[in-house]
């Protein structure tokens, strides 16, 4: 998702201004596995990129998930902020897909912290590369919202240890005051497990984290002991 592996799917056998809605394959809460403390995260469908290895390709297709209003999400971001949420996640897919709603979408995330008086950050992860952003500057102008940017494709071949990131070339970026503060402590921390959250629910088991090479797998095997049938995986072609 958005170049990276935050989040897998398998399936189980048997007051903002209106704007263009966003095409999301989720959104769910708490996360706890993709920046710090307890977040609101929220998948955008859709992605190009398609790095060979990511465990998501549920959100590839630009036609798939459902759409999201702005206004929606602006209840779903104020009911978090209101339960002492942390800050939102934002991953895909690839945001940058739909600049539009994604710069909307912080816009109304801002808005709604500001008028809480909340200090909840904004984390958008992208596939794009850095040189790509500075190519096309309107584009990566829906990144401006953002306190902090994870940018890079997912590259399966160079796997790493650092907080929130799926492989060694992806860069944390801090943006703002808020950003760096929040951040600052995680930038080249190397946790000695990555924290996954694994939910079972509707038919579905989902993965929300960015896994290392074998963890997938060994969650699969642990379904298997435990009787669940996994009829089909997003992390498999």
């Amino acid at each position: 998702m958005a170049g990276l592996n935050t989040g897998a799917s398998a399936a189980v056998a048997p007051s903002v201004a209106p704007s263009s809605p966003v095409r999301v394959a989720q959104v769910h809460r708490p996360v706890t596995s993709l920046g710090p403390g307890r977040r609101l995260g929220v998948w955008f469908q859709g992605c190009t990129l398609a790095c060979p290895g990511c465990m998501s390709r549920h959100t590839w297709d630009g036609t798939g998930g459902r759409e999201l209003s702005i206004e929606r999400f602006a209840a779903l971001w104020r009911r978090a902020l209101a339960d002492g949420l942390d800050g939102l996640t934002v991953s895909g897919g690839e945001p940058l897909e739909q600049p539009a709603a994604l710069g909307a979408l912080l816009a109304a995330a801002d808005e709604e912290r500001r008028r809480a008086g909340a200090t909840a950050d904004l984390l958008v992860y992208t596939g794009w590369e850095p040189e790509e952003l500075a190519a096309d500057p309107a584009t990566a102008a829906a990144l401006d919202g953002a306190d902090a940017v994870i940018t890079g494709r997912y590259r399966a071949g160079e796997p790493t240890r650092l907080a929130w990131r799926g492989s060694a070339n992806q860069r944390l970026e801090t943006r703002t005051a808020l950003g760096r503060e929040r951040y600052a402590p995680f930038l080249e921390h190397r946790p000695e497990r990555p924290e996954l959250q694994v939910h079972v629910s509707e038919g579905e088991v989902r993965v929300i984290g960015v896994p290392r090479p074998g963890d997938l797998g060994r969650i699969e095997r642990d379904l298997v002991r435990r009787g669940v049938t996994l009829r089909e995986t997003s992390w498999r072609p």
